[in-house]
C-alpha cells in the first residue's frame, strides 16, 4: 500500500516537473542524488533495483536523521522534508537483503544533496532607518545605506537582492528627490533633490554657543524677538518652535521631513520574495553656502577693511581662511566669524576679477567643508584718460574727396564697450593750411581721417601735421597725426639705350653669370614707388633661362643666366626688356617705346657629355630571378647626336652584364640576397668620337628575399644528466629575412613517448625529457623546424642520456684497447703480482726463522761442551 502511494506521488511529481518515470529508476550502485528542500512528504526520490537474485527487501543506514527511508521494493523516499544548509549532504548506505535477512548485494554509498529553493524572504537589518542630508547636497551624493540579507543559498539568485524605492512621502509633483543603488542599498540625492530639497528654519550657532542650551535659546529669542514683550517663554510661539526644532535634532523618527518605503527583493524566478523597510530622512540646514558673485567698484573711497560677505560653516568650531588662486596681489582677508573684507581699493585695469577660495577647517587643519570659490567682480569707473599712439599716414596728390586716409590710434584703458571707454574725436588744427585749411576731416565717433579737399601738391606741401582732441567725457587728451603727400606716377621709365647690341656666351656658362647691365631712369619723386624701376623680359626667352636683378641703390638691372643654357634647345635669345613702375600710372599716361629695350644673346656651341634621364635609379629584383632576365634599361643621349656606348662598373660578384648598345642590364649568374642585400652599379655612357666625354648614372639594385633557406639547428647533439633532467635548448637560424625567417615552429616529427618540445621564443625551443630512463641511452630525435612561411625540414638531434660526474659531464667507463688489458685482465694481473709478493715474503720470513733456530741449537751444544 505504501509503495503504491509512493508510486502515485512520484508519478504526480514527475508529471509536474516533466520528469519521466524511467529517470527515477536505476540499478543499485553508488550514486549522488539531488533532492529539493521543503518537499511534500512522502516524497519518492529514487527506486533502486538490484541485479542479484533472491532479493526480498532493501536496508538503509547512515545519515538519515529519521527523515529518509527505503521501501521493500527499493524506493528511497522522505518521511519528512529536508532543509538546505551550506555544504549539507546525507551519506547513506543501501544494501539488498534476502528473505532471511542476509546481504546479497551491496552495501552501496548514496549521497543526497539538498538543493536550495527560494523559500526565504529578504530581511532588513532594521525595521526603520534614520538618516539626514544637508540641503544643497549635489546630485548623486550618497548619505546613508540600508542592509538586507537572505537565508537562501548565497551562490544562487535566491539570495541575490536588489533594492528599490517604492514610495516617497511627501511626493510633491510626483517627483522623487531620492534614489537608491539597486546593488549596494546606498540612498542618494537625485537631480530634483539637489535643486528642491530645503531645510526647515533652524537656529544657527556661533563659536562657543552650546546647541540646545536654555541660556543660549533664551538669548536667541531675545536677539530675534525685538521689541521685547512680557509673554512667558513657554507660551511664546518663537520659543516653542525653537524647542521643537532642537528636539527634532535628537529623534528623526518623531518628525522626519521625508519617509521612504524601500523594498529588497531577491532574484528567484518565478517566485521572488521581497520585504520593505521604512527610511526616515531629515533635511538639515546647510549654512556653508556660496554668497554668489560680489561686485565692488574700483578705487572706492571707503574705510578699509571693507566688509564684503560672510560664509558660515555647519560646524560652529570651524576656523576660516582664504586661499589665493592667482600669484598676484591679494587685498582680501577673512576673520574668525567667516566675514570677508577687502583690505585696500581695487584697480580694474590691474585685475578685473578675483577668485577667493574660502576654507573651513578644524584646529588640526582638516577640512570640515568643501572649498567655496567666491568671485569678486571689479566694477569699472572712469579713471583713465584716452591715450594716443604715433600716427603717420600717406595721401596721393590726386586722392579723391572722401577717401579714407587712416584711423587715429587712440585707446582708453577703462572697460571696453562701456560709456567710460566711449571716445569722441575733434580736429583742432592743420599745419600748413595750404592750399586750404580744411584739407582733412575726422569722424568724431570712430576716428577715421578722410580727404576733405583736392589739389594736393607735393612740390608745394610734402607733409601735413594735424592736431586732435580725444575725450571720454571726463578726461581729454590732445593727439597729433602726420600725413605725407605721395607723388603720383605721371612719368614713365626711359632706357639709356634702346638697343644694347649682341652678346656671345658659351652654352656651358655657369648659372649666375652676368651677361650685361641695363638701366632706365624715372623723373618721378625719388624714393617712391612712382620712380622705382622694375625690369621684365617680355619676349625672346620662352623657357625663362635669363633673369634681371635690380640694384636698389643705382636702379641698374643685371641681366644674368638663371637656368642652364642649352644650345640644342635655343641658340639665340632676342630679348625684349620692359621697364615698369610698381605703382600704377595715372590716368592718361601710358608706357611707350622709350620704356622698352632690346638685346641679342648668342650661344656658342660646346661639345657636351651624354645625359641620362635620371642620375640615380633604384631597382627591386627577386633573388631567384631567372638568369638572363632583363632587369632594367639604361638610356642616355648625346646633345650633339654623337654615337654613345654604355658599360658598367662595380659588379664585384660578376652577376650582371650590360648590352653596350641597347643599355639592357641582364643577370648572368644566380643572385643571392644572403650574400649581399644591395648592389650599387655605375653605368657609364661615353662618346665613341670627338672628345669622348662620359656621363655616369648610379643603379641601386635591391635584392628581394625569397624563401630559399630553411631553419637549421645550430647544435645537433647534447646530453641530459638524469640527476636533474634540465631541458635542452634548441636554437635554429635562417638566413632569410622577414616574412620568411623567424618565428620558427618546432615539433617532434613523430610522437615520442618520453620527449616533448615547447617554444621559448621565435628562434628557440626546449626539449624536455618527461621520465627518467632505467639505463644510459643514446637517442636520435627527429626535430621538424619550419620558418614563418611554413618552410622547413626534419633534422636529427642526438641526445646522450646518462649519469653525470660532479662537473656535469657524462661518466664514461674506460674502453678495452688491443694494446691494453681490459678491466678483468688488469685485476687478474694485479692479483698475481700481490700473490707473488706475499709468497716471497713468507718464504723469506720462514728462512730467517730457520736460521735463527739453527744458531740457537749451535749455541746450546757449545755450552754443553764447555
Amino acid at each position: 500500500m505504501r509503495g503504491a502511494r509512493l508510486l502515485c506521488l512520484t508519478l504526480l511529481i514527475s508529471i509536474a516537473h516533466g520528469i519521466g518515470m524511467e529517470d527515477k529508476k536505476g540499478p543499485l550502485g553508488h550514486k549522488v542524488l539531488d533532492v529539493p528542500e521543503a518537499t511534500p512528504v512522502p516524497y519518492a526520490i529514487y527506486q533502486f533495483t538490484s541485479a542479484s537474485e533472491d532479493v526480498s527487501s532493501y536496508h538503509l543506514s547512515g545519515e538519515t536523521e529519521g527523515k529518509i527511508n527505503i521501501s521493500s521494493d527499493g524506493w528511497l523516499f522522505l518521511d519528512q522534508p529536508l532543509e538546505w544548509s551550506p555544504e549539507k549532504k546525507h551519506h547513506l548506505d543501501i544494501e539488498a537483503l534476502s528473505a532471511d535477512g542476509e546481504t546479497v548485494d551491496g552495501p552501496y554509498v548514496v549521497v543526497l544533496q539538498v538543493v536550495d529553493v527560494n523559500n526565504n524572504p529578504p530581511v532588513f537589518s532594521e525595521n526603520q532607518y534614520s538618516g539626514s542630508v544637508r540641503e544643497h547636497s549635489p546630485a548623486g551624493f550618497a548619505f546613508m545605506q540600508v542592509f538586507a540579507s537572505d537565508a537562501d543559498d548565497p551562490d544562487t539568485v535566491n539570495a541575490q537582492l536588489t533594492f528599490s524605492i517604492v514610495n516617497q512621502i511627501p511626493n510633491p509633483g510626483n517627483t522623487f528627490y531620492f534614489d537608491i543603488n539597486p546593488d549596494s542599498g546606498e540612498i542618494f540625492v537625485t537631480d530634483h533633490g539637489a535643486e528642491f530639497l530645503k531645510a526647515r528654519p533652524a537656529l544657527t550657532y556661533s563659536r562657543g554657543e552650546i546647541r540646545g542650551s536654555p541660556d543660549v535659546l533664551k538669548k536667541k529669542f531675545e536677539d530675534y524677538c525685538i521689541p521685547k514683550n512680557n509673554i512667558p517663554l513657554e507660551n511664546n510661539p518663537f520659543y516653542t518652535c525653537v524647542e521643537r526644532v532642537e528636539r527634532r535634532q535628537v529623534n528623526l523618527v518623531l518628525d522626519p521631513d521625508y519617509v521612504l518605503i524601500v523594498r529588497a527583493e531577491d532574484l528567484g524566478d518565478p517566485n521572488a520574495w521581497s520585504s520593505t523597510a521604512r527610511v526616515n530622512i531629515a533635511i538639515i540646514q546647510n549654512l556653508w553656502v556660496n554668497p554668489g558673485t560680489i561686485t565692488l567698484r574700483e578705487n572706492l573711497e571707503e574705510e578699509y577693511p571693507l566688509y564684503l560677505a560672510t560664509v558660515r560653516s555647519n560646524d560652529p568650531t570651524a576656523l576660516y581662511r582664504l586661499v589665493q588662486k592667482e600669484r598676484l596681489s591679494f587685498p582680501f582677508t577673512i576673520n574668525r566669524d567667516g566675514e570677508i573684507y577687502a583690505t585696500a581699493p581695487l584697480d580694474r585695469e590691474e585685475k578685473n576679477m578675483y577668485i577667493l577660495v574660502a576654507m573651513a577647517e578644524d584646529e588640526q587643519g582638516v577640512a570640515l567643508e568643501n572649498p567655496l570659490e567666491i568671485f569678486v567682480q571689479v566694477e569699472d569707473v572712469n579713471d583713465n584718460a584716452p591715450m594716443c599712439a604715433e600716427a603717420v599716414f600717406e595721401v596721393q596728390e590726386n586722392e579723391p574727396i572722401g577717401n579714407l586716409i587712416g584711423v587715429l590710434p587712440a585707446h582708453d584703458s577703462d572697460q571696453e564697450n562701456t560709456i567710460n571707454s566711449l571716445l569722441t574725436y575733434t580736429l583742432l588744427s592743420q599745419k600748413p593750411t595750404k592750399p586750404s585749411d580744411k584739407m582733412f576731416t575726422i569722424d568724431n565717433v570712430n576716428g577715421e581721417i578722410k580727404v576733405a579737399n583736392q589739389n594736393f601738391q607735393r612740390k608745394m606741401v610734402s607733409r601735413y601735421e594735424l592736431a586732435f582732441t580725444v575725450t571720454d567725457g571726463v578726461y581729454t587728451t590732445e593727439c597729433t597725426a602726420v600725413i605725407n603727400v605721395i607723388d603720383i606716377n605721371n612719368e614713365i621709365p626711359v632706357f639709356e639705350k634702346k638697343n644694347y647690341g649682341t652678346y656671345s656666351v658659351p652654352e656651358l656658362a655657369e648659372v649666375g653669370t652676368t651677361l650685361l647691365t641695363i638701366k632706365a631712369t624715372d623723373a618721378d619723386d625719388p624714393g617712391t614707388g612712382s620712380s622705382r624701376v622694375e625690369y621684365h623680359i617680355s619676349a625672346g626667352d620662352p623657357h625663362n633661362h635669363i633673369s634681371i636683378e635690380v640694384d636698389e641703390a643705382t636702379g641698374a638691372g643685371r641681366v644674368y643666366i638663371a637656368r642652364p643654357l642649352d644650345y640644342e634647345l635655343q641658340s639665340i635669345y632676342n630679348l625684349q626688356i620692359d621697364a615698369r613702375n610698381p605703382e600704377p600710372l595715372i590716368k592718361g599716361v601710358e608706357y611707350d617705346e622709350n620704356a622698352t629695350a632690346v638685346v641679342v644673346i648668342q650661344l656658342v656651341d660646346v661639345d657636351e657629355p651624354p645625359k641620362f634621364e635620371v642620375d640615380t635609379l633604384n631597382v627591386n629584383v627577386p633573388e631567384n630571378i631567372t638568369i638572363g632576365t632583363v632587369i632594367m634599361k639604361a638610356e642616355a643621349k648625346d646633345p650633339e647626336g654623337r654615337t654613345i656606348k654604355l658599360k658598367i662598373e662595380g659588379d664585384e660578384h660578376n652577376w650582371f652584364e650590360l648590352d653596350a648598345d641597347s643599355g639592357e642590364l641582364k643577370t648572368k649568374a644566380a643572385l643571392d640576397r644572403e650574400t649581399v642585400e644591395q648592389i650599387t652599379l655605375t653605368v657609364i655612357a661615353y662618346e665613341t668620337e670627338g672628345d669622348k666625354q662620359e656621363a655616369e648614372m648610379k643603379v641601386n639594385i635591391h635584392l628581394l628575399d625569397v624563401n630559399d633557406n630553411y631553419p637549421k639547428l645550430q647544435w645537433k647533439q647534447n646530453y641530459i644528466c638524469v640527476q636533474d633532467m634540465t631541458p635542452l635548448i634548441l636554437t635554429a637560424v635562417d638566413k632569410d629575412a622577414d616574412p620568411y625567417g623567424e618565428p620558427f615552429t618546432f615539433s617532434i616529427n613523430r610522437k615520442s613517448p618520453n620527449f616533448e618540445i615547447k617554444p621559448v621564443d621565435g628562434t628557440s625551443a626546449k626539449l624536455i625529457l618527461k621520465k627518467k630512463p632505467s639505463s644510459d641511452q643514446d637517442v636520435s630525435i627527429p626535430i621538424n623546424i619550419k620558418d614563418n612561411a611554413g618552410m622547413g625540414i626534419t633534422q636529427k638531434f642526438d641526445v646522450r642520456i646518462c649519469n653525470c660526474t660532479k662537473l656535469g659531464y657524462c661518466y664514461m667507463e674506460p674502453q678495452a684497447h688491443g694494446w691494453k688489458p681490459g678491466m678483468g685482465s688488469t685485476i687478474g694481473i694485479l692479483a698475481g703480482i700481490f700473490g707473488f709478493i706475499i709468497l716471497f715474503l713468507v718464504i723469506v720470513i720462514y728462512r730467517i726463522k730457520k736460521k735463527d733456530q739453527r744458531r740457537a741449537a749451535d749455541g746450546v751444544e757449545t755450552k754443553a761442551m764447555l
